[in-house]
C-alpha cells in the first residue's frame, strides 16, 4: 500500500454515501460501492469499509456542519436491502500494513468522535436507523450516534463479533462506548462481545444497546418523528448561509514537502523528521462576522485549522517513517490573536462556534499523533493564543534566548490568550495547561494575569511554559543533539512512553478508547492468533477457524 492517501475528497464524486436534505433533517445513506476500495484486493461487500470509505464519511461530517446550518438532525441509515453496515472489511484488514490498520482504526475513532460531540457541541444530531445487521464497525457507527432506532425483525440486530469471529477488538471504541456511554451491565457486555450472531428486537433494546426497537411497518414513521424531535430541540439557525468549503491550496512537491496556504511541511526522510511552519496571518482580522462569512473558507482561523489538519492526516498515513514532527510558526501574534478574537467574542454565533470547535478537533489530532513532537520557539514566532496550544501538545519545547546574530527578527516570545484557559480542552477533559501543571492547579489562574503579554525566554521558563531556552552559542547544538537522540531511540518504545506521558488526570471515555484500546488493538494486530498465516483475519472466509496459541500472555 504505497500509493498516497489522499484526505480532501470531491464532494461531488462521493462513491460510498450520499445525502438527502428535507429542510432541518438531513439523511445520510450508507451505500457503499463493492468496487469502490481504496487499494486493490478486495471487494467492499455488505456495506463494509476501509479508509476510503470513512474518509467521504469525515469529510461529509464536516461539510455538514459548516456548509448545512439548516440541518439539525441527521438520519443515517443504509442503501442496501437487509444489512446496514457489515464494519471494517475483513480482507482489507488481512491484508493491510500493520500501521495502516492501527491508522485507520484511530482515524475511524476520531471521525466518530466529531460526529458523536455534534449534537453536544454543535446541535447538529445524528440518529442511527438500523435495518439488516449492524455488526462490528457498523454497530460503532450507531453507537456514536445520538439515538439508536433498530427495526424489530427476523434479521435486524446489532452485534461485536470480532472477539469470537475474527480474534481482534471492535478497533472503534465499541467495547468502551457499550460500557461507558450506554451503560451496558458488565455482564450481558460481556455476552454480547462473545457472540458472533448479535442481539435483535427487545432484548437489544432491554440490555441497552438500542434506545428504541420499532415495528419493521412503522420504522420510517418513527425515524422521521425522532429526527424531528431532535431537531426542534436544536438551536441552529434556520436560515442562516452555510461556508463552502473550497479546495484546499496545496501542491505536493517530489521530495515529499507539501505547501499549503499557510501551512509548509518540510520532509528529511533520511533523519526520518518533518517540519510543519505554520504563517500567521498577513492581514487584519475581518472586522466583524459579516466580513468573516465573505471571506468564507479564506479566512486564516478556517483556513490554517484546515491546512494543518490535512498536513496531520498526510503525514501520519503516508510518511509513516517520519518518527519527529517539528512545529514552528512565524508571523504576528498579535494578529493571530485578533483573528482569534473575533471568534471569541462572537462564540455564539453558529459559524464561529464551529472554527473554534474545528481547531479543538486540531488540537486533539496534534495530540493523539504516534509520533515525537517538539516546538521551537524562534525569533518572529507567533505562538499566541490558539497556535500557544501547540507548545503544550507536543512533547517538549525550546525556545531562543537573547538576540542571535544576524537574526533580526521581533524576539522569541509566547503570548498566553482567552482561550488557553479553557476554550480548546483535551481528550482528559482538562486544558493543555490544566493538563501540564496537574499538580499546581493555582499556577493556571496565577498565569491569567498574564494574558496579553509577550513572554520572552527568561519570563517564559519562569512561568513554565516551555521546557528549554537556549543563547545564540548553544541553540543549534542543543537542537541537533536532541534530534538525533531522539531519531535513535526505538518508535515502539517512543509510541508507548508518549502515549503513557501525555494524559495525566482523570479518564474519559476518549482517553480510554484513544489510550487503552488503541494500545491492546495494536498489541493484538501483532499477534499470530490475529495476523498469522493461520490467524483468524487470514482464514476468514476459508471455512477454517484460527489456529490459536492458547498461553495467556
Amino acid at each position: 500500500m504505497t500509493k498516497r492517501i489522499d484526505f480532501q475528497p470531491d464532494p461531488n464524486a462521493y462513491r460510498h454515501w450520499r445525502l438527502e436534505y428535507d429542510g432541518p433533517v438531513a439523511r445520510l445513506i450508507m451505500d457503499v460501492d463493492e468496487k469502490g476500495g481504496l487499494f486493490d484486493g478486495y471487494e467492499l461487500k455488505l456495506n463494509s469499509y476501509d479508509l476510503g470509505v470513512d474518509i467521504e464519511l469525515a469529510d461529509i461530517v464536516q461539510r455538514l456542519r459548516f456548509e448545512h446550518p439548516e440541518v439539525k438532525a441527521v438520519v443515517m441509515q443504509s442503501g442496501k436491502e437487509k444489512v446496514f453496515c457489515a464494519g471494517a472489511n475483513i480482507r482489507m484488514l488481512g491484508g493491510a500494513a500493520h500501521a495502516h490498520k492501527v491508522n485507520f482504526c484511530k482515524f475511524t475513532n476520531e471521525t466518530r468522535n466529531t460526529f458523536e460531540a455534534a449534537g453536544r457541541e454543535s446541535g447538529q444530531h445524528y440518529i442511527a436507523a438500523v435495518k439488516g445487521a449492524c455488526a462490528g464497525g457498523g454497530y460503532e457507527l450507531a453507537l456514536a450516534c445520538d439515538h439508536i432506532i433498530l427495526t424489530d425483525d427476523s434479521s435486524s440486530s446489532v452485534a461485536l463479533p470480532e472477539v469470537p469471529l475474527l480474534a481482534v477488538l471492535p478497533g472503534t471504541g465499541g467495547l468502551t462506548r457499550v460500557t461507558d456511554k450506554r451503560k451496558v451491565r458488565r455482564d450481558l457486555a460481556d455476552v454480547f462481545c462473545s457472540i458472533e450472531e448479535g442481539v435483535k428486537g427487545r432484548r437489544a433494546l432491554d440490555w441497552r444497546l438500542v434506545d428504541e426497537v420499532v415495528p419493521n411497518s412503522r420504522f420510517d414513521e418513527a425515524v422521521a418523528e425522532r429526527a424531528r424531535a431532535f431537531a426542534a430541540q436544536s438551536k441552529r439557525p434556520d436560515n442562516a448561509p452555510g461556508v463552502t468549503l473550497t479546495p484546499l491550496k496545496r501542491e505536493f512537491h517530489n521530495d515529499g514537502s507539501v505547501t499549503y496556504s499557510t501551512v509548509e511541511v518540510k520532509l528529511d526522510r533520511a533523519a526520518r523528521r518533518a517540519e510543519i511552519l505554520i504563517h500567521g496571518p498577513e492581514d487584519a482580522p475581518p472586522a466583524d462576522m459579516a466580513a468573516f462569512y465573505k471571506q468564507g473558507a479564506g479566512a486564516w482561523m478556517l483556513r490554517a485549522a484546515r491546512d494543518l489538519d490535512d498536513a496531520l492526516l498526510h503525514l501520519r498515513l503516508n510518511e509513516r517513517e517520519a518518527g519527529l514532527l517539528v512545529f514552528r510558526t512565524q508571523g504576528d501574534p498579535g494578529k493571530v490573536l485578533a483573528h482569534e478574537k473575533l471568534l471569541l467574542d462572537n462564540a455564539g454565533h453558529w459559524l464561529a462556534n464551529e472554527v473554534l470547535l474545528f481547531w479543538k478537533r486540531v488540537l486533539k489530532r496534534i495530540d493523539l499523533t504516534s509520533r515525537s513532537m517538539v516546538a521551537l520557539v524562534e525569533h518572529g514566532s507567533c505562538f499566541a493564543g490558539v497556535l500557544a496550544e501547540i507548545l503544550w501538545s507536543v512533547d517538549r519545547s525550546y525556545m531562543m534566548d537573547g538576540a542571535f546574530e544576524g537574526d533580526n527578527r521581533p524576539m522569541a516570545a509566547i503570548t498566553l490568550g482567552e482561550s488557553n484557559f479553557g476554550r480548546y480542552p483535551m481528550s482528559n477533559d482538562l486544558t493543555r495547561l490544566q493538563t501540564r501543571f496537574l499538580a499546581e492547579p493555582e499556577h493556571v489562574e496565577a498565569l491569567k494575569a498574564q494574558i496579553g503579554m509577550a513572554l520572552e525566554a527568561e519570563e517564559a521558563m519562569e512561568a513554565g511554559l516551555v521546557t528549554f531556552a537556549h543563547d545564540d552559542i548553544d541553540w543549534d547544538d542543543e537542537i541537533r543533539i536532541f534530534m538525533e537522540e531522539r531519531a535513535s531511540f526505538s518508535p515502539d518504545a517512543m509510541t508507548g512512553m508518549e502515549a503513557n506521558l501525555r494524559f495525566p488526570g482523570p479518564e474519559t471515555m476518549e482517553t480510554r478508547i484513544f489510550g487503552r484500546l488503541t494500545a491492546w488493538q495494536n498489541w493484538i494486530f501483532n499477534r499470530p492468533n490475529a495476523t498469522g498465516a493461520e490467524g483468524a483475519l487470514q482464514r476468514y472466509g476459508s471455512g477454517q477457524r484460527g489456529n490459536y496459541n492458547m498461553e495467556r500472555v
